[in-house]
């Protein structure tokens, strides 16, 4: 859409293959400079993320088709899978904690009903390995966003599984994921677009994936009602499946009085009582 492209020339970025070429004609200036790329530090996975990817592994099928981001919640599962085989790539983005899951074979893309024998994502971020892993690699499809994270196209995808994450859910299933209160956090990003792709699929399984609090456990993530001008990312009518380090629930054909119940038997012990209060007082009376 811009009037004017200003396309940079970077020796050190991977040549990908997929629907990631443009033509010199469509350029109306190259700059060619040499600058060594970001490189993503994943930080700590921890006991906490562990125990989440536990959950979440029991919920993915041998053959199953991925989408999962980075962070320590995404890397603990990405370790969780490497006894899976036949498992398959379509993403947003991903980072290093896929590397060993196709040297493993656990990844090989071989029974995906939409892209065959393609990792096809949009975008990565992760390591210099990761990078000249990509390079000039056909393992990998690049496809714009506009692919990649159509909920029709994510569809397609027989055994789709879906893992995102949120800042906090409410006892009605509303996900929040992109800011604390009125404040932003972070963007929006595809959940929502792989949510309801995954719902949609055949055999489909859309996750959202949570510690169970924060602040080194000062304060629930589950919650009676989201902040005062939290933004809903995942509406209650979208969410399926909530998972915290305490278990997994699917929240999806319950009514408000059953979502607070399941929700509460995955909160932490601390917070419990308080929370079946507030559920009864909410949906109960």
């Amino acid at each position: 859409a811009a009037r004017t492209l200003i396309v940079q020339v970077n020796p050190r970025l991977p040549r990908t293959h997929g629907d990631s070429v443009l033509h010199v004609s469509e350029a109306h200036a190259i700059v060619e400079e040499e600058r060594e790329l970001p490189v993503f530090d994943q930080g700590m996975v921890t006991a906490t993320h562990r125990a989440i990817a536990r959950h979440v592994a029991e919920l993915i099928p041998d053959r199953a088709t991925l989408q999962i981001g980075v962070g320590g919640i995404p890397e603990a599962v990405l370790e969780n899978l490497r006894g899976h085989r036949g498992l398959g790539i379509h993403t947003e983005m991903f980072s290093d904690g896929l590397l060993p899951l196709i040297e493993c074979g656990a990844v090989d893309n071989a029974h995906k009903t939409l892209h065959p024998r393609k990792a096809v994502a949009s975008f990565a971020l992760g390591t210099r390995a990761l990078y000249d892993y990509i390079h000039d690699n056909p393992f990998f499809e690049f496809r714009p966003c506009r692919h990649t994270n159509d909920p029709e196209v994510i569809a397609r995808n027989d055994r789709m599984v879906a893992v995102n994450s949120a800042l906090e859910v409410d006892l009605s299933g509303q996900v929040c994921s992109d800011s604390i209160g009125s404040l932003p956090f972070s963007g929006v990003g595809g959940q929502v677009d792989f949510i309801r792709g995954a719902a949609r699929a055949r055999h489909g399984v859309p996750v959202i994936a949570l510690p169970a609090t924060a602040r080194g456990g000062a304060v629930s993530r589950i919650v009676p009602r989201l902040k005062p001008g939290a933004g809903v990312v995942t509406s209650r009518a979208d969410v399926r499946w909530i998972v915290t380090e305490y278990g997994a629930v699917n929240l999806h054909g319950l009514n408000l009085r059953q979502r607070a119940e399941a929700l509460v038997g995955i909160a932490h012990p601390d917070f419990r009582d308080e929370l079946e209060r507030e559920a009864a007082r909410l949906f109960m009376r």
